[in-house]
C-alpha cells in the first residue's frame, strides 16, 4: 500500500449472553454490517461467543485448537465476506483441566488462521460487592508479543487487561495497528478505558482498534462498551458508546508517517 491509500477497519460491540448460538448469530449480523460498510478488517470483542453466569461455565464450551464450531464460524465468516477477522476471544483447552486459555485468533480472507494470542495478564478487581478473578478459570498465555502481517503492515494483538501494561505494547515496536478485544467492567471502564487507549496510541504512534462488550448481560454483569478506533495522535476516529453495533474508520498510512516524522519519539528513546 502507498502512503495515500487507506485500509478500513471496524470494531464490533456486543452484549453477549449465555447462549453460544445466539451470540454467534449476533456476531454474524454485525460482521456482515461492518463488511457492507467497507471494512477489510473486522474485530470482535472479548468473550464474544459466551458470557456465562459463573467463571467456570466457559469450561463447558472450550475447544481444541483448530477444531470446534466457534472456530469454524470465524473461518466461515472471514471467507464469506473476504475480510481479515480478529475473533475476539474464545476458550481453548490448556494443560490445566480446570482452566482455559482466553485466546484471540485471526483469520485471513480465505478463512485460514494466521495468528493466535493467549491473554497473559489476568484481571483481578475487588471493590465493595464487585469482584473479579480471571485466574480462577483462565490459564495465562506464555508468549507476550504476537503480531500478524496485513497489507498495510504489522498488527499487534492484545486483550483487555493488557491495556494497563504499557511495556507489552513497547515490545511491538513499529507496529501500525494494535487490536484490543475487551470486556471492561463498567466501573473500571468509566474511569480509565478511553484515557488508556489514547495513551497507548500516543506512546506507540499507531492506531488502536478496541472492540468491547457494552451493556447489561444476562449474568448481571455490566460492561462499559465505548468500542473505538484511536489514531496515532490520540484522536478518537469513531466510537460506539453502548449496545450492539460497530465503530468504523480508516487506517491512514500517511497519518502514521506524519505523526512519526513530526515527533520522532521512537528515535528519541534512551531506555
Amino acid at each position: 500500500m502507498s502512503l495515500n491509500e487507506h485500509f478500513r477497519v471496524a470494531a464490533v460491540q456486543m452484549v453477549s449472553g449465555a447462549s453460544v448460538d445466539d451470540n454467534l448469530e449476533q456476531a454474524g449480523r454485525l460482521i456482515a454490517d461492518a463488511a457492507q460498510q467497507g471494512a477489510k478488517l473486522v474485530a470482535l470483542p472479548e468473550y464474544f461467543c459466551f458470557m456465562g453466569r459463573r467463571d467456570k461455565d466457559k469450561l463447558s464450551i472450550k475447544e481444541t485448537a483448530g477444531h470446534g464450531p466457534i472456530q469454524q464460524f470465524l473461518a466461515q465468516r472471514a471467507r464469506e465476506h473476504g475480510i481479515w477477522l480478529v475473533g475476539g476471544t474464545l476458550p481453548l483447552e490448556s494443560p490445566d483441566s480446570q482452566r482455559i486459555y482466553n485466546s484471540c485468533l485471526v483469520f485471513d480472507p480465505e478463512g485460514n488462521q494466521i495468528g493466535r494470542y493467549d491473554k497473559i495478564h489476568l484481571f483481578g478487581f475487588k471493590k465493595g460487592e464487585e469482584s473479579y478473578d480471571e485466574s480462577v478459570s483462565i490459564r495465562p498465555g506464555e508468549n507476550a508479543v504476537q503480531m500478524v502481517s496485513l497489507p498495510f503492515g504489522q498488527v499487534g494483538l492484545s486483550i483487555c487487561y493488557d491495556l494497563r501494561f504499557p511495556e507489552l505494547f513497547r515490545q511491538m515496536k513499529a507496529v501500525r495497528l494494535v487490536v484490543l478485544p475487551s470486556a471492561f467492567t463498567y466501573t473500571t471502564g468509566a474511569a480509565h478505558w478511553e484515557i488508556l487507549l489514547r495513551a497507548r496510541a500516543i506512546e506507540n504512534q499507531c492506531y488502536v482498534l478496541a472492540p468491547a462488550q457494552g451493556g447489561k448481560h444476562e449474568n448481571g454483569r455490566r460492561t462499559w462498551g465505548h468500542s473505538m478506533l484511536v489514531d496515532p495522535w490520540g484522536d478518537v476516529v469513531d466510537v460506539k458508546a453502548t449496545g450492539p453495533g460497530i465503530a468504523i474508520g480508516n487506517i491512514e498510512l500517511q497519518r502514521i508517517d506524519e505523526v512519526r516524522t513530526a515527533l520522532p519519539a521512537w528515535s528519541h528513546r534512551t531506555l
